[in-house]
């Protein structure tokens, strides 16, 4: 959400920070509209206070036993009376409004982000790991023959249709495997206290997250009105709305694992093989709420966190600063981790991590105070830590050998019972 007052203060600077994202010009039809509401707004405090010198005298007219100057004030102030509500109705129309307005338009991005159009345009930052040389052409993870007969689509679509999958046996539990191995890590090693947070939320924690009122589209809602969360970004942040929280107790940084649902909205064609692109899936989100001082530097705590998780495992990554085209609505900087997957031959998103500044803080009217100050708002930071199903996808696709069988991670052997192979019969060994 946008404060209106920075915009009035320069609204050639706010439009040229759209620009950069590809966005139109819209402070001028923005400060019409705050023109009008305010012009509202005075004409109801003029009028509220025409309406309270006339109650005065009516008092006083009555007093004095002048009938008619009575009658005439009295009637005054009911004309008064109706001429308040009717602005004061105006005049919240307006902010409704104004406020709608302001909330679809998108976050303004940092002046380190690069400008570009799109994806093509993002900028390499970091490379670690070097991609196996495999003496056979690796498969991608679905055509793994320890993989394939567990990562069951058939029965899924049978009883939800496409974009689902069941998992089975070995490859079930390494998936589970990997949200504790990222949760013990992000807990005991990044300091990050963990929650277990609701996956259906209502209407205003999608909003004060900036997932409505512009994408909709791409969450479910159920027939009585909740939500099903896309991540627990928006449970986590949302724990914060409306608190004026204490400036020594900055920052607060959780982590959750939880289902997370999305429909997908135009990503008809795109990655249909394998589950890459689900509309179930899993996640470990990390969230920070910090002081506006820290922000950047808590971004790149939390990039490391993440990044972390895949050194850990041996994964392949590399480390990408999207440009001003290509962030999401909320962000004014993010960073897309891609590890490498053998079986498709490229470096695929398994993370981002998003700065948004005061811009969900404002929506859901989150702030901090320090000693002696005024209230501010807080800066909220999200990132995944990781997307468990696809750094599934990327272990099995990295560990993959000849024979079908998958050499695991050495980190996950203590959540699987010390196995250390999923064999070629899809069995831990």
């Amino acid at each position: 959400m946008h404060d209106i007052r920075a915009i009035r203060e320069a609204p050639e600077a706010f439009d040229a920070a759209l620009a950069r994202r590809g966005d139109a010009p819209v402070s001028a039809a923005l400060l019409t509209l705050d023109e009008e509401r305010r012009a509202k707004i005075l004409a109801a405090e003029t009028a509220q206070a025409e309406q309270n010198k006339a109650s005065k005298e009516v008092g006083a007219a009555k007093g004095r036993g002048d009938e008619a100057e009575f009658e005439r004030l009295r009637a005054l102030v009911s004309a008064k009376k109706d001429e308040v509500a009717g602005l004061q109705a105006e005049a919240r129309a307006l902010d409704e409004k104004l406020t709608d307005q302001l909330a679809r338009i998108a976050n303004l991005p940092a002046n380190d982000v690069p400008d570009g159009g799109g994806e093509d345009d993002n900028v390499e930052q970091k490379r670690w790991g070097e991609p196996r040389s495999f003496a056979f052409k690796p498969r991608e993870h679905y055509e793994i023959a320890g993989v394939a007969g567990a990562m069951d689509f058939e029965t899924a679509a049978k009883t939800s249709g496409a974009r689902f999958v069941m998992l089975k046996g070995g490859v079930a539990k390494i998936h589970r495997a990997l949200a504790q191995f990222m949760l013990d890590t992000h807990t005991e090693e990044n300091g990050l206290t963990e929650v277990q947070s609701p996956v259906l939320v209502r209407d205003e924690a999608m909003y004060g997250t900036d997932k409505l009122p512009k994408f909709g589209e791409d969450s479910y809602q159920t027939t009585n009105g909740w939500w099903l969360i896309p991540t627990s970004e928006v449970t986590l942040t949302y724990s914060v709305a409306g608190d004026i929280l204490d400036a020594k107790d900055l920052p607060i940084r959780l982590t959750s694992h939880t289902l997370c649902f999305r429909s997908e909205a135009g990503s008809a064609g795109r990655d249909t093989a394998g589950m890459l692109r689900q509309h179930q899936f899993e996640k470990v989100e990390m969230v920070s709420i910090t002081h506006p001082d820290e922000s950047d530097a808590e971004q790149q705590r939390m990039l490391k966190c993440a990044e972390g998780i895949l050194e850990k495992l041996g994964v392949p990554y590399r480390t990408m600063v999207l440009c001003t085209g290509d962030m999401g609505f909320g962000a004014r900087r993010t960073f897309d981790i891609e590890a490498w997957l053998p079986g498709q031959d490229a470096y695929r998103e398994i993370s981002s991590v998003s700065t948004t500044g005061e811009f969900q803080a404002r929506r859901m009217n989150a702030r901090f105070r320090e000693v002696g100050g005024k209230p501010r708002f807080v800066h909220t930071l999200n990132g995944s830590g990781l997307a468990v199903g696809r750094c599934l996808i990327a272990v099995l696709e990295n560990g993959q050998e000849e024979d079908g069988s998958v050499t695991l991670p050495a980190v996950l052997a203590p959540y699987l019972g010390g196995k250390t192979i999923l064999s070629a019969e899809g069995k831990l060994v």
